[in-house]
């Protein structure tokens, strides 16, 4: 019976794991040019320049980078299973049993978000945007001074 209970705890300890290695937060950096824009994202928070937030790994948001005379530019940051939670989840499947896993999944710790970091480099008003895809089935707006 004793034996029985000290597994059940040593299970309880492993449950869970990525949640424990990884967290269920991550910090997202978002650096943007010129100096002096101003950054909003969707979640409320607001910077100048550069900033690194700390946002729960499952929490998808955009950034949204300002300034006067320049073109305002919106980047959505999203989130993906990485190869660290990849590991957490196997391990959890090893070790931790459903439990590990269904926290994990819950509070999504093996999620990461991309791109981090968010560089944004603003463009002066009046040059033209064009898509530009930065993965598959994915685009952003992005501008390119045009050739005549």
């Amino acid at each position: 019976m004793r034996n029985s209970i000290l597994a059940l705890c040593a299970m309880g300890m492993l449950a869970g794991c990525g949640t424990i290695t990884r967290g269920s937060s991550e910090e997202v950096a978002i650096n943007a040019k010129p100096e002096g824009t101003k950054i909003a994202t969707s979640t409320g928070e607001q910077c100048e320049t550069s900033c690194v937030l700390d946002v729960p790994r499952k929490q998808e948001f955009t950034v949204t980078a300002s300034k006067a005379g320049y073109q305002t530019e919106v980047v959505e940051v999203r989130t993906k299973v990485s190869g660290g939670g990849a590991t957490s989840m196997a391990g959890n499947v090893l070790i931790g049993g459903v439990v590990g896993v269904g926290i994990d999944a819950a509070n999504g710790s093996m999620l990461d978000h991309y791109p981090n970091p968010v560089n944004i480099e603003l463009e002066p008003d009046g040059v033209p945007q064009i898509p530009v895809v930065t993965e598959p089935g994915e685009t952003t707006a992005s501008s390119q001074v045009p050739t005549s």
